[in-house]
């Protein structure tokens, strides 16, 4: 019995984080500060278009999963692509796939937020986020299942003209083209208090 208690007891006392749809749920566009090393970008999320992907991304935040993570790709005249590696380029630990809302009007415009996917299949988003950083249209559903968008930056501009000067190239850890050379960390994700 009292090893009962001593576990309930731990288990009380063990650190919540609240998933996504519990962070400001009756705000329907919560905002979300990028600190990162080249300056602050912030997003603002649109759950009424995307609360799935929208919960999902302010759960990595609560849980700081996105701190010390970095932007892996970068194609200046295409996207902006983070949320899924350390500093050293290890995959974070991803918590699960969600369904693709790529479907939900909202359009892979300049400055846009979406979901990344992987090639296996369109639900298949779990912590990958990527930045337009032009007009994607190719990136719309469509004939096939698009990416789906969730938030727009609407502060950070500056950051981003910055990172898009950087110089890219071939990482031999990842194996992939258009690896800023200079790590771009996101060193803090803030859900940003509701107006």
């Amino acid at each position: 019995m009292k090893l009962f208690f001593a576990a309930l007891l731990l288990l009380i006392s063990a650190p919540v984080f609240a998933t996504g749809e519990h962070l400001q749920k009756d705000n329907l566009f919560p905002r979300v500060k990028l600190v990162t090393t080249e300056g602050d970008i912030v997003i603002e999320l649109d759950r009424m278009k995307a609360a799935l992907t929208v919960n999902n991304f302010l759960t990595y935040v609560d849980k700081k999963m996105y701190d010390g993570t970095i932007f892996h790709r970068l194609e200046p005249n295409f996207v902006l692509q983070g949320g899924g590696y350390d500093r050293e380029y290890i995959a974070i630990k991803s918590i699960k796939e969600i369904p693709n809302e790529s479907g939900n009007g909202l359009k892979n415009i300049q400055f846009s937020v979406a979901m990344a996917h992987q090639e296996k299949g369109p639900h298949t988003g779990s912590n990958q986020f990527f930045i337009n950083l032009n007009e994607n249209t190719s990136l719309n559903p469509g004939k096939t299942w698009g990416y789906a968008v969730f938030g727009n930056v609407v502060e950070g501009f500056e950051t981003l003209e910055k990172i898009k000067l950087l110089e890219t190239g071939l990482n031999e850890k990842l194996g992939w083209e258009n690896v800023p050379k200079k790590p771009v960390v996101i060193a803090r994700a803030i859900l940003l208090p509701a107006k």
